[in-house]
């Protein structure tokens, strides 16, 4: 991975580290983007988390070859007191991990943020987007679009029997941070700009769960309507370059 294509966020992070040494660097909720920025980083080793066993061991492929002797790659569930008992590690990420820990802890988002505190010895990267289902309809096209697919997928998800994201406002993260221990040092809010990556991963990841519905005929007219708003959101990105809508953030904070 070059620099070119690390995400804004992590080039963010990248900045507010400065000349501080990573160290030892826990990625509390791992996936192949944040491990791809990771392993090029000068850590003294690193340890990654995550509770679906398909992205451990996709996370490990991706990692042969890259991976130390004293990196590890662990799969677990925050809720559990057992996990990474004991460790601390001088860096904690936590990338889009309180939407994610939904659909493996539901309802657990106020009580993770104390959990990577007690694994916390420097510094706190948290990353995440802020809500943008649970809103009035926005005024914009893009903003429409966004909205939209938002609402189908998760509806998608809870018909299937799933659980979708839940997202978080950047203040409430912040007011958690400092009532889990933590000292806010930075907040940013970055605009974003959402490409055929999203549209397509939205709508494809929601259309195999559909094939599971005893109601053939809604199952149906859902593909349909996905399928409906995958054309209107590509055909809109192709004319504008993105839909551009809401804000992604990293909040910086340090163990009090």
């Amino acid at each position: 991975m070059t620099s070119k294509r690390r995400s804004a966020l992590f080039r963010h992070i990248e900045d507010l580290q400065g000349d501080q040494p990573w160290g030892t660097f826990l990625d509390a909720g791992t996936g192949l983007h944040s491990m791809g920025w990771i392993s090029q980083l000068m850590t003294d080793r690193w340890t990654a988390v995550t509770g679906a066993p398909g992205d451990a061991e996709r996370v490990r492929g991706a990692m042969q070859g890259i991976q130390r002797a004293d990196d590890k790659i662990i799969l677990g569930n925050w809720a559990s007191a057992d996990l990474l008992k004991g460790e601390v590690y001088d860096t904690v990420l936590a990338d889009y991990l309180l939407g994610a820990v939904e659909g493996f802890a539901p309802y657990f988002q106020a009580y993770l943020l104390p959990r990577l505190r007690q694994v916390t010895r420097k510094v706190f990267y948290l990353t995440g987007v802020e809500p943008y289902v649970p809103t009035n309809r926005p005024d914009s096209k893009a903003g429409r679009l966004v909205w939209e697919i938002g609402r189908f997928r998760d509806a998608c998800l809870l018909l299937t029997g799933e659980m979708p994201y839940r997202e978080y406002p950047s203040a409430w993260v912040s007011d958690q941070l400092k009532r889990a221990r933590f000292e806010v040092r930075s907040v940013k809010r970055i605009e974003v700009h959402y490409k055929e990556s999203f549209v397509n991963s939205q709508t494809n990841l929601d259309l195999l769960p559909l094939d599971q519905l005893p109601d053939r005929a809604l199952a149906d007219a859902l593909k349909a309507r996905g399928e409906k708003l995958r054309d209107e959101a590509l055909e809109l990105i192709r004319t504008e370059g993105a839909l551009v809508h809401g804000h992604k953030y990293v909040i910086a904070a340090e163990p009090i």
